[in-house]
């Protein structure tokens, strides 16, 4: 639940600062009578997401379990790697990002209706796609039925509360900062996504793991890759799988009571990787988020 609630407020408050950017700059250059064609858009944009949603939870029904997990492990793979794009996008262009939208906003205002519309329909249709696949991931990789929804609308909700007090000017916070924390939170959460992706991937066979002998002819090491050694590590004596703990830890970090090798060496290099790239990009670009703050309050 906590790990989706941060996905849904970062997310959230992106869009709902995107948005907030275009409805402003509309009523700056004199035409508010355009503001019904961005939301126009943005409801659009919400519409594909929900619908990018259902389609990843229904769709998958009547395939083989190995089928479902072959797709399960491809899409969370695909999730992680959308959400990391993401969290180095904003951190790299957020100084730029107002100018671009308005940009955008004067160009549409000369052309015909639709092409605000489309405008803002673009602007939110990328975080809800995105929002969308990697809550998904996030759900399937918790295990933890119906709360991960709950966290998910609970931090979108906030978010866009957060966002009209932002726009109105009745609260003033660092974006900077948040956008810092929570991209980060945001890579451990990632992290923990691509491990149970290897899960996935191990239930279908796709790749070595528990679940299937060792192929007969391999090597020592690819042999370790399979049936019990396969295993790093198994303490369900220790956590109990469907306790609280467990839950918590799985939503936040990934972990488990019961993980491969392949899952703890995918979460560690991922981890150690992303985060030190993120951070190294994020101290020598703080200053940038801030124009962005400015822009939407």
């Amino acid at each position: 639940m906590v790990g989706t609630f941060i996905i849904g407020l970062r997310e959230g408050l992106e869009a709902a600062l995107v948005v907030g950017i275009l409805l402003a700059y509309v009523q700056k250059v004199g035409r508010p009578d355009v503001r019904a064609r961005i939301w126009v858009g943005v409801a659009a944009a919400a519409l594909l997401s929900l619908a990018v949603g259902a389609l990843l939870t229904f769709g998958t029904y009547g395939l083989t379990f190995q089928a479902q997990e072959l797709i399960g492990g491809t899409m969370s793979i695909i999730a992680v790697g959308f959400v990391t794009w993401m969290v180095f996008w904003m951190a790299r262009t957020a100084r730029h990002l107002k100018g671009q939208l308005e940009s955008e906003v004067d160009k549409a205002l000369t052309g015909s209706a639709w092409t605000l519309v489309l405008v803002g329909f673009l602007a939110v249709a990328r975080e809800g796609i995105e929002t969308a696949l990697f809550l998904w991931s996030a759900v399937r990789s918790s295990g933890d039925g119906e709360s991960p929804w709950l966290g998910a609308v609970l931090g979108l909700a906030a978010a866009v509360a957060l966002g009209a007090l932002i726009h109105r000017g009745i609260v003033r916070i660092d974006l900077a900062k948040f956008f810092q924390w929570t991209g980060g939170l945001l890579v451990v959460v990632a992290a923990g996504v691509l491990a149970y992706a290897v899960h996935d991937l191990q239930e279908a066979r796709f790749l070595p793991g528990p679940f299937e002998p060792a192929p007969a002819g391999a090597s020592s090491f690819a042999s370790g890759l399979y049936g019990e050694s396969a295993w790093l590590f198994r303490i369900p004596d220790v956590i109990d799988p469907s306790g609280l703990p467990a839950a918590i830890l799985k939503g936040t970090i990934g972990f488990s009571p019961e993980m491969t090798v392949l899952e703890v060496l995918a979460w560690g290099v991922y981890l150690a990787v992303v985060m030190t790239l993120f951070l190294r990009v994020t101290r020598r670009r703080t200053p940038a988020a801030v124009s962005l703050s400015e822009g939407a309050s």
